[in-house]
């Protein structure tokens, strides 16, 4: 009987693995789920399941009237895989059948963006003439107006950008280089930042060649780039835990598409190595064209 060895399994996993409750209680509820789908096709002996039933069962976990998510089928199968292994090497059954079947595919996550007045409402969170509030903003400027992620940003020495051709130089991934357009706005907010701050950081370092410096006259950190950018979310009025590391760049790159730009440039831009990684956005986009279209079409509410 299936129901043996599930307790001697679920021993194993609170004795000798020490797991958790809430890991204990997930998997008895899986394995009872998993014993019933074996017992309804007659099969009381886990020798005799192949591996079609375990899909089977996976399948069925993902239809019918009440379907499970993809994760929740996943954590199931991971019970069961679990279940089948342990068998297998306690000579319950002669081989594990259940190694080979693999999860349900999850869902893409389509990045979270703002809309463009919300954008303008961030930026707008750093105000002041003071060292940092320039900084901030050439900072934030900067994330928007090349799509660079956070890393990148603080990466770029003053050599790197060039005003003349409205252009930086941003150091990506494994090493790679790319050159990305400036907008005028970003490049404002930089030139304000090096007339009336970076001197003040500078004077308190020992010399870098950093664009973004902190208040030591080092390269601004990652972490204080991110904390910048929840500040100012938080400051704007908009909800800082809705903001990411990658927000505008994620806004960089839904914008860029939503206003008719080509996805390979968009991909060159954001220094994808494919451009299925960018075309997530298309999908952002999509989205809110299909948002737009459901609530101004008059046969789109039929």
């Amino acid at each position: 009987m299936p129901e043996r060895t599930v307790e001697a399994f679920l021993a194993h996993l609170a004795v000798e693995r020490g797991s958790s409750a809430n890991t204990l209680r997930a998997y008895t509820n899986d394995l009872d789920r998993y014993v019933a789908y074996l017992h309804d096709r007659g099969l009381d002996d886990l020798a005799a399941v192949r591996e079609s039933d375990v899909g089977g069962f996976v399948a069925a976990l993902r239809s019918g009237p009440t379907p499970l998510a993809a994760s929740s089928a996943a954590r199931a199968l991971a019970a069961v895989r679990g279940l089948h292994r342990f068998a297998a090497r306690e000579g319950v059954v002669p081989v594990d059948v259940a190694k080979a079947v693999t999860p349900p595919a999850q869902p893409g996550r389509l990045p979270h963006t703002l809309t463009v007045d919300q954008v303008e409402q961030l930026l707008a969170g750093c105000v002041g003439d003071g060292p940092t509030a320039l900084r901030d903003r050439a900072l934030l400027e900067i994330l928007y107006s090349t799509g660079a992620r956070i890393s990148e940003a603080v990466g770029i020495d003053l050599d790197d950008l060039d005003p003349g051709d409205r252009t930086v130089l941003v150091r990506g991934k494994g090493g790679k280089q790319r050159i990305v357009p400036v907008g005028r706005p970003a490049l404002a907010a930089v030139d304000a930042y090096l007339v009336r701050a970076r001197p003040a950081f500078a004077a308190k370092g020992t010399g870098t060649a950093a664009l973004l410096l902190n208040a030591r006259g080092a390269r601004l950190s990652r972490q204080s780039a991110w904390h910048t950018l929840r500040g100012a979310a938080d400051a704007a009025g908009l909800d800082p835990t809705a903001i990411s590391p990658h927000t505008l760049r994620h806004c960089f790159a839904t914008h860029l598409l939503a206003g008719g730009a080509d996805v390979r440039v968009v991909q060159e831009l954001l220094g994808h190595a494919s451009v299925t990684t960018t075309q997530i956005y298309t999908h952002v986009t999509v989205d809110a064209l299909r948002e737009v279209y459901a609530t101004s079409h008059p046969r789109a509410r039929g």
